[in-house]
């Protein structure tokens, strides 16, 4: 695993909110409120994919099941 460099290390607070106001003012709030609208939308979308996969997963796996042991090992057992 690769090492953290020095300077992220050393942010803390007051440098993520200075970099939130250089963000703010270069991209605007309509801008920064947009995407963040779209990651939201984004966010759902995958959350009600993987769902879905799940559901399909789920029934796929309850058809494709059967019986296969030949017909003389089911009678002795």
């Amino acid at each position: 695993m690769l090492p953290t460099p020095m300077f992220i290390q050393n942010i803390g607070l007051p440098g993520l909110l200075l970099i939130a106001v250089v963000v703010l003012v270069l991209f605007g709030r309509g801008k920064i409120s947009n995407l963040m609208g779209e990651v939201g939308k984004g966010i759902t979308s995958f959350k009600k994919g993987v769902a879905e996969g799940k559901d399909e997963l789920e029934s796929a796996s309850g058809d494709d099941a059967k019986d296969v042991t030949p017909e003389k090992d089911k009678t002795s057992v």
